[in-house]
């Protein structure tokens, strides 16, 4: 059987292992930051769909620079050992009433990032429904629990709704937009939305 392309390394899945990322998403990160500056030095930071640990990561090494907090929650541990001391992880739902309460004892946060995807299926409506509904969970604790003047980015497929979402999240942050990283798979259909500079109440 030929192998499919996500089966083959990648420069960005050669690079991650040679960096000591545990994936090739972190790239998809650095980019973000580099195109708008979502973590500063010092933040809190709750990182939600975390595992395997390539964004807490990063962003423990680059951008809080051990100064601050990143609350990292997932389904699955991370994959990172040690676990660095500014991180405090969670495995279980972030939208469960019990680790909700333990997130929201951290906050309010600098800035909300996800790249959580939901179990894939391989129907698309069922997947980008999915996908949708995993990017209004975590925009609505955004809209719960992040600081004025706060940051936000989060998946999303597209086809699943995002102009919706867009919407919502211009009423919410001074500037809201997609945003497609070169890092992202030339065959995937995900996409971020970047909420940046949340407007006061």
């Amino acid at each position: 059987m030929a192998k499919s392309r996500r089966d083959t390394a990648d420069f960005y899945t050669l690079k991650a292992r040679k960096e000591g990322y545990p994936a090739r998403s972190v790239y998809k990160l650095e980019e973000i930051q580099k195109s708008h500056t979502l973590i500063r030095p010092g933040d809190t930071v709750l990182d939600v769909g975390a595992a395997p640990g390539s964004w807490t990561l990063y962003t423990h090494r680059n951008l809080i620079k051990g100064n601050g907090t990143i609350v990292s929650v997932d389904l699955n541990p991370l994959g990172l050992h040690p676990v660095p001391p500014t991180v405090v992880s969670y495995v279980g739902d972030a939208f469960s009433a019990e680790i909700r309460e333990k997130l929201v004892s951290h906050g309010p946060y600098d800035a909300i990032i996800s790249d959580a995807a939901p179990m894939t299926t391989g129907n698309r409506s069922v997947d980008t429904s999915r996908s949708e509904w995993l990017a209004e969970s975590v925009l609505s604790l955004a809209e719960e629990h992040l600081k004025v003047h706060g940051n936000l980015v989060i998946k999303i497929f597209q086809g699943g709704g995002e102009a919706e979402i867009l919407k919502r999240m211009r009423l919410l942050f001074k500037k809201a937009k997609p945003f497609k990283p070169k890092a992202s798979r030339s065959d995937s259909f995900e996409i971020f939305l970047v909420g940046l500079d949340r407007l006061s109440e």
